[in-house]
């Protein structure tokens, strides 16, 4: 089954919704209402877990949340949202009826722990994930990564819960030898150097030149092509991360010949399979061939392989992005397609307007092996 992930649109509230009441109790699913508070105040927290189908995608299961700046799960975090806060309050975490007992839900847990990390290693938006559980399914959140805190004081519906929390990493600190305590002290001895906004700054004579020639004569690394391995997507594959997500094994590189510009880092894409998206409708001529470094993609909504990059553009560390357009993604929103911003080729991939998740196609990059 391939499964992928991405965050819930408005018009699949009802979808989660439905799940909800199939998969709790009566006195504990939240009602329609609640869902689309939480979808429309923290969409960014509402995460689904999807499967290709004809004309799109279907939900299959999905987690949400809100915002809080209490350290564990409370009655008033349960129902509220507080934005710029940092706790991530886990409402619900519900799998379709139909394909339980799959281990769908600890992948779409692990998943979400993963996102989450990300995005606190890279701006400590967010500190800790809070939920509670009932007792069967404390070993179950354990295993993706929770620490059991013991009964919760939070009573809903007959049974006890359970506190759960699952502590992230702080902003990563820049590189570099830390200082020494004499070093220290002769910094907080220097003068302090204040830049003057009268004064231009002005690179020395000859020395863009210079740059230029270099950046015109440097060794490119060489580009290898997915259909030159054996295995396929398997051979570009590698098993990273404390949830076993499977990542990019060597940095993507612009597929051209004779670019080679390097696009993204090894171990930042994860690989998904899913539905396809139409990429060279509009940017192709009838009949035209496409060069056999652009591999081709499957008609939509068949499934293709893919590198998904998340949670901004800062990941790459080359990419462009054409206007939006007219074409609509999985999520409704324009489409923008991704190129090398180096030597324009394209389209490598797609994204949708103003979202927070970029896919690269893996036949259209290259490998650096």
């Amino acid at each position: 089954m391939s499964i992928f992930y991405d965050l819930l649109a408005p018009e699949e509230v009802e979808d989660a919704y439905n799940i909800e009441v199939c998969g709790y109790p009566e006195d504990e699913a939240a009602s329609l209402e609640a869902f689309r508070f939480r979808q429309s105040q923290a969409p960014e927290l509402f995460l689904g877990a999807y499967v290709p189908a004809q004309h799109g995608r279907t939900l299959i299961g999905y987690i949400c949340a809100t915002l809080s700046p209490d350290a564990v799960l409370t009655h008033a975090s349960m129902s509220t949202h507080v934005p710029g806060t940092r706790s991530i309050c886990i409402h619900s975490v519900c799998v379709d009826a139909a394909q339980r007992r799959q281990r769908v839900g600890l992948g779409l847990v692990r998943e979400y722990v993963a996102r989450a990390e990300r995005a606190a290693r890279e701006d400590g938006r967010y500190t800790r994930i809070l939920l509670i559980a009932h007792e069967h399914l404390r070993g179950f959140y354990t295993q993706a990564g929770f620490v059991d805190l013991g009964l919760s004081e939070v009573v809903h519906g007959a049974l006890p819960w359970f506190a759960m929390r699952k502590d992230l990493p702080g902003p990563q600190p820049a590189s570099g030898p830390e200082p020494t305590s004499a070093s220290t002290s002769t910094l907080a001895q220097a003068p302090q150097l204040q830049a003057s906004p009268e004064a231009p700054q002005t690179l020395p004579p000859g020395l863009w030149e210079v740059l230029q020639q270099q950046s015109a004569t440097r060794a490119r690394p060489a580009a290898r092509l997915l259909s030159s391995f054996p295995g396929g997507v398997q051979d570009v594959v590698a098993i990273g991360g404390a949830g076993g997500s499977p990542e990019n094994a060597h940095d993507l590189l612009c597929p051209r010949p004779g670019c080679g510009s390097v696009i993204l880092k090894s171990g930042v894409a994860r690989w998904v399979e899913r539905a396809g998206v139409q990429l060279d409708a509009s940017t192709s001529s009838p009949g035209e061939t496409l060069p056999e470094w652009l591999g081709a993609l499957p008609a939509p909504p068949a499934a293709a392989q893919w590198w998904l990059v998340t949670p901004n553009a800062m990941a790459f560390e080359n990419i462009g992005f054409s206007r939006a357009v007219q074409s609509t993604g999985p999520g409704g929103d324009k489409l923008k397609y991704l190129s090398c911003a180096e030597c324009d080729v394209g389209p490598l991939g797609w994204c949708e307007e103003g979202g927070s998740e970029f896919w690269l196609a893996c036949n259209r990059v290259g490998y650096r092996v």
